[in-house]
């Protein structure tokens, strides 16, 4: 990959001697707004003239006035291009992508901040500073460690390409504390599931049929969003799922999961591909988008068509909307805990373990990249190491207790 100097971005095709701009032209167009409007914007008057435009017109995206922002300052347009790079070169998910961005969209605003428009400005005293605003901002460790660990693969990628800047090696993480599991215990477990079913309506339907997935399956939240109809093998009661980084691997349902699931299938009226559908207002937004955006063509960079992000908002439950199903079934339910999609995942992995499962297999079925991931269940199964010590261990000595005492008598 050339160095991380902007290239002149290719000529319009021509159709009919009509210029259609390119996806370039359009990242172009928002990172050089002078280039195009005849010079009449001064330098010094871009920044302004960028936030009038946005609040001007209220339905620019947050990614069109991310692309403006960083499209400024030469550090800002190598933001942009690490992130692409993250997805085109690396292989990374857009979610990463937009992770990303997001992160260091927050170092760029706090660089410009301190008059640092380029790479060579990152140092110790600004990483240093930033993170502090991060911490006095009640971020968790959690997540300033996230904006670090972008901040590292950001310098590294500099460096790679002969970017001068600071070295990623200087910069370590912060020390966190064991992260804590809440799972519910199996009465709760219970009234949560049996919260919803009751009515026979489709809304019913749906959100039980998407407990019951959440603690068959352990899938993710985002996971179980951007599942399709045909995707699941309802008769067969697994199939396979994308999880982080592209990689998949394969989940089962319960015979409730599968009946449930079922059910609010065989009741769905629409001809959308989405598994998990929103009511009411959200169908023919749907139906209508599903005419528009038939995946039978191949996508080019000039595609108008909607993505799936479009189709998801037209229709689809996004997992937002998926964590307040079960917020509200919590809430019905009694459970005054926190009770989150990512609770009934731990709910799933511990009770795989409480019942003899072997810690590997659950790392399988969970997505875990590391078994060291997966050990965060331990506590589950030190029960269950205090039984088999008492079990096995003290045999020998009860058995010569034993016979100590009938030889006494």
């Amino acid at each position: 990959m050339d160095k991380l100097n902007p290239k002149t971005p290719d000529a319009p095709t021509k159709i009919s001697g009509v210029g259609i701009p390119t996806s370039a032209d359009r990242r172009d167009k928002i990172q050089n707004p002078n280039r195009h409007n005849g010079g009449q914007n001064k330098p010094e008057d871009t920044k302004a003239s960028n936030k009038d435009r946005s609040q001007r017109n209220p339905t620019i995206s947050a990614e069109e006035q991310a692309q403006s922002e960083l499209g400024q300052t030469a550090l800002g347009r190598h933001i942009l291009k690490f992130v692409e790079y993250c997805v085109v070169d690396r292989g990374h998910s857009e979610l990463t992508r937009r992770n990303y961005l997001h992160y260091l969209r927050r170092l760029h605003g706090f660089a410009l901040a301190r008059h640092i428009t380029d790479a060579k400005g990152i140092g110790q005293e600004l990483v240093h500073d930033w993170r502090l605003e991060l911490s006095k901002s009640k971020l968790s460790k959690t997540t300033v460690n996230y904006h670090v660990i972008a901040l590292r693969s950001f310098l590294k990628y500099l460096a790679k390409h002969d970017v001068a800047t600071m070295a990623p090696e200087k910069i370590e993480l912060a020390d966190q504390p064991e992260r804590e599991i809440h799972f519910l215990e199996a009465g709760e477990l219970n009234r949560l599931l049996e919260v919803y079913g009751k009515n026979n309506d489709m809304a019913d339907l749906r959100n039980r049929a998407i407990l019951e997935m959440l603690f068959s399956t352990g899938l993710r939240v985002s996971e179980l969003a951007g599942l399709k109809k045909s995707e699941v093998n309802l008769e067969r009661g697994e199939f396979s799922v994308g999880g982080k980084g592209g990689k998949r691997r394969l989940v089962f349902l319960s015979s409730s999961a599968r009946s449930w699931l079922g059910q609010y299938l065989k009741r769905r009226k629409d001809k959308t591909d989405w598994l998990f559908v929103g009511q009411g207002k959200g169908k023919k937004r749907a139906l209508d988008f599903i005419r528009q955006t038939s995946d039978d063509q191949p996508r080019t960079s000039d595609d108008t068509r909607p993505t799936t992000d479009d189709k998801r908002a037209s229709g689809a439950l996004t997992p937002r909307q998926i964590e307040r199903v079960v917020h509200r079934a919590a809430k019905l339910a009694g459970i005054v805990k926190k009770v989150t999609p990512h609770v009934l995942r731990h709910c799933f992995a511990t009770d795989l373990l409480a019942n003899g499962a072997d810690i590997r297999a659950v790392q399988t079925m969970l997505g875990h990249a590391s078994i060291t991931t997966t050990q965060i269940y331990t506590h589950v199964t030190d029960q269950r190491l205090k039984e088999i010590h008492q079990k096995y261990h003290d045999t020998k000595k009860h058995a010569g207790n034993q016979a100590s005492s009938n030889e006494a008598s």
